[in-house]
C-alpha cells in the first residue's frame, strides 16, 4: 500500500501510530517511575518470570527486548544491583551466561503488576471496543512477520 507524499492516509495513520505509541509508553513508563521501576525494567522482570526456571540466555533475552548486547548487560546490571536478576553460567551447556530473576526479583514483579495492569487497562485496553483487539492482532502480528520475529 503506498501513500501519496502529500500526507495521504496511510501516512497519516503512521503519524498517529508513532506518536501515540511514543505517548502511550511515557505515560507507562511515568507511572511506573512512580513505584521506583522503568518500563524495560519491567519487561525484564516479565520475561523472566515467564520464563522456564526465570531464567533467559542473554542473547534471547536481548533480542525479545530489542536492545543491543551492551544495552542489555548496562540494564542488567542495574537489576542486579537491586537484587532482582542475577547473571549466571548458563545451566545446559556451561557456555554463555542468562539471566535469571532472584526471589526478591519475583516479589518485586509481584508488587508492581497490579497497577501496571491497571494502568495498561486504564490507557490502553479501554480504548478498545468490540473486534478492535483482533484487528489490532492481526496487524501487528503482520508487522511483526515482516520485522522477522
Amino acid at each position: 500500500m503506498s501513500a501519496p507524499a502529500d500526507g495521504g492516509h496511510p501516512w497519516e495513520v503512521w503519524r498517529l501510530f508513532f506518536e501515540t505509541s511514543a505517548r502511550l509508553t511515557t505515560e507507562i513508563e511515568a507511572r511506573l517511575k512512580e513505584h521506583g521501576c522503568s518500563l524495560m525494567d519491567y519487561q525484564v522482570l516479565l520475561l523472566l518470570r515467564e520464563a522456564p526456571g526465570h531464567r533467559l540466555r542473554m542473547g534471547e533475552l536481548a533480542q525479545r527486548l530489542v536492545f543491543s548486547p551492551s544495552r542489555l548487560s548496562y540494564q542488567i546490571g542495574v537489576l542486579e544491583r537491586r537484587g532482582w536478576v542475577r547473571r549466571r553460567r548458563c545451566t545446559e551447556d556451561g557456555r554463555g551466561l542468562e539471566a535469571e530473576l532472584t526471589d526478591e526479583g519475583l516479589r518485586a514483579f509481584r508488587r508492581l503488576r497490579p497497577a501496571h495492569a491497571r494502568d495498561v487497562e486504564e490507557l490502553f485496553l479501554s480504548t478498545l471496543h468490540d473486534d478492535d483487539a483482533e484487528r489490532l492482532r492481526a496487524v501487528m502480528e503482520r508487522l511483526a512477520h515482516r520485522l522477522g520475529q
